[in-house]
C-alpha cells in the first residue's frame, strides 16, 4: 500500500498543527482526547500566533480558546431561566415573561427538520418566524390568535439576544463568534402597529373622573395625581401610607409575593385633595391593604386582616403546608393571601378603565397606564426637574444620561419634590376640586 504523501504546507507549533484549506489556515490539535478543527486565520503568521496561544492553553491544562460546549436550544432555554431562577434571583414575573419569550425560540428550532444546535440558530430566520406565527395574546389556550405585535416581536428578539450573551459567557458559543441577536439592529426594529399612548387633557380627565362609579373613582384619580404603577396602588398596604405627612411610600414586600418593578423603594407626595380621598377610602381600618375590591363598599369583610407582619406569617404558614418549595407557588401562595385580605386586582382596576373611557366615547383608551403617562406629562409641562420626575415615577437611574455622573453627586430634597409636584398637579384646578366635591358626598 503507497504511504500517504506528507503535506508540505503543514506546519506543527508544539501540540498544535496549522495547515491550508480553501485559501485561510486551520488548527488542528486534540483536546481531552477529541480532534479540533477550527479555522484560524487568512495569513500563515496570524496562524502561527494563534497555534501558539493555544498550545500554551493547552499545556497548562486550561480551556483553550476554540473549545466550548455545544448545547441545544432547549438546554440553552432551561439554562438561561435557571440562572434567573436561582443565581440572579430575578422576580417571579420577570422570570415569566422570559419563559413564555424564550419558549418562542425552542419552538422554532422544534419545528426544523434537523433541530439546530444553540449555536447553529439562525437569527433571521428566527425574526422573520416571529413575523408570521399567531399567538394568544393572554396566553389562553381558547383565545382569539393574532399576529405578534412589532413589541411584543422586539421584547423576544431582546430577550433572546440577553440568553445569548449568557451563553458567551459560559461557552456554549464558539469563541470570538459575535450574538447572532446583536446583528440584528433589535433597538431600531419599526413598530409600525404599536398602539397609540393615550395621554389625558384636563377635559378628558375631568369627564372620566365624573364618569367613574363610587369605587373606580379614589383609584383613578389616586393613579392620576401620583403617577404610581397599578400594582404599586393594589399592592400598598395601609401602614405604608402616611396621611398626616402626605406621603406615599412604595416598598418592596418579597415575603407576600411583591416587588417594585425596578427594585427601587421610593416616597411619593400626596396632595392635600389626594389626602382626603385616601382618608375616605380607608375610613376607620388601620391594617390591610389601602384599596379594597367594590363588594367590601357594601359592607362585605375580608376573610383575612391584619399589617403587613401578620399577613406575612399568614403566607409562610401556607407555603410551608403547601409543600412546595419553588417560587412559582410561594407566589401563588402570596396572590391568595391578598385575594383573601381583599386586595384589588390589577385586571379589575383595567376593566373599569375600560368600561368609563367608553362611556365617555373614548374606547381608545384601554390601559391604566395613561395616568401614568399623564402624570409625567403634566411634570413635564411644569419644567419639574428631571431628577425630580426620576425619583417621582420611580424609574431606575441610568449613567448613561444626559446628567451624567452628575445625577449620581444631585440628591432630591423631600420639600422640593413635594413643591414641584404639587405646582405642576395644580395646573389642572378642576380635577382637584371634583375630587374634594366627591370626597365630601357632593357627588353620586
Amino acid at each position: 500500500m503507497p504511504s500517504r504523501k506528507k503535506r508540505s504546507d503543514r506546519t506543527r507549533v508544539g501540540r498544535v498543527s496549522i495547515y491550508t484549506h480553501h485559501g485561510n489556515w486551520w488548527l488542528y490539535y486534540r483536546d481531552a482526547g477529541k480532534p479540533v478543527r477550527r479555522k484560524a486565520a487568512a495569513t500563515r503568521d496570524d496562524a502561527l500566533r494563534v497555534a501558539a496561544q493555544v498550545n500554551a492553553q493547552l499545556s497548562n491544562g486550561a480551556p483553550s480558546m476554540f473549545a466550548f460546549t455545544p448545547v441545544s436550544v432547549p438546554d440553552l432555554c432551561a439554562a438561561f431561566l435557571d440562572f434567573h431562577e436561582s443565581v440572579k434571583h430575578s422576580s417571579v414575573a420577570t422570570v415569566r415573561r422570559y419563559r413564555a419569550a424564550v419558549a418562542h425560540l425552542a419552538a422554532f428550532a422544534r419545528c426544523r427538520r434537523k433541530p439546530p444546535m444553540a449555536h447553529e440558530v439562525d437569527a433571521q430566520q428566527f425574526a422573520a418566524h416571529l413575523r408570521v406565527i399567531e399567538v394568544a395574546p393572554n396566553g389562553h389556550a381558547n383565545s382569539a390568535k393574532r399576529l405578534l405585535r412589532g413589541k411584543g416581536v422586539r421584547y423576544i428578539l431582546e430577550t433572546c439576544r440577553a440568553m445569548y450573551a449568557h451563553a458567551a459567557k459560559r461557552r456554549y458559543l464558539p469563541p470570538y463568534a459575535p450574538n447572532p441577536f446583536s446583528e440584528l439592529s433589535i433597538d431600531r426594529l419599526v413598530l409600525g402597529d404599536a398602539k397609540p399612548i393615550f395621554v389625558f387633557d384636563v377635559a378628558t380627565e375631568l369627564a372620566f373622573l365624573r364618569a367613574a362609579d363610587g369605587w373606580s373613582f379614589p383609584i383613578h384619580f389616586l393613579l392620576a395625581k401620583t403617577g404610581l404603577r397599578v400594582s404599586e396602588a393594589t399592592r400598598a398596604l395601609i401602614e405604608e401610607v402616611d396621611l398626616d405627612g402626605g406621603w406615599w411610600h412604595v416598598r418592596n414586600k418579597p415575603e407576600l409575593g411583591w416587588m417594585v418593578k425596578t427594585g427601587h423603594e421610593r416616597s411619593v407626595p400626596l396632595l392635600p385633595e389626594v389626602v382626603t380621598v385616601l382618608r375616605g377610602v380607608i375610613g376607620t381600618r388601620i391594617a390591610g391593604p389601602v384599596v379594597l375590591r367594590p363588594r367590601f363598599l357594601r359592607g362585605d369583610t375580608s376573610s383575612l386582616a391584619g399589617d403587613k407582619a401578620g399577613l406575612e406569617a399568614v403566607c409562610r404558614e401556607r407555603v410551608r403546608a403547601s409543600g412546595s418549595p419553588s417560587r412559582e407557588a410561594a407566589a401563588r401562595v402570596a396572590r391568595g393571601v391578598w385575594s383573601d385580605a381583599g386586595a384589588v386586582k390589577a385586571d379589575a382596576v383595567r376593566t373599569s378603565f375600560i368600561r368609563v373611557a367608553r362611556s365617555i366615547g373614548r374606547p381608545g383608551a384601554t390601559c391604566p397606564k395613561s395616568w401614568r403617562h399623564t402624570f409625567a406629562t403634566l411634570l413635564q409641562d411644569a419644567n419639574v426637574d428631571p431628577l425630580v420626575r426620576q425619583v417621582t415615577l420611580g424609574h431606575r437611574p441610568s449613567s448613561g444620561g444626559a446628567l451624567g455622573m452628575t445625577a449620581a453627586y444631585t440628591h432630591t430634597r423631600p420639600e422640593t419634590q413635594r413643591r414641584q409636584v404639587e405646582e405642576a398637579l395644580r395646573r389642572w384646578p378642576e380635577v382637584l376640586a371634583l375630587a374634594l366635591e366627591r370626597a365630601e358626598g357632593g357627588a353620586a
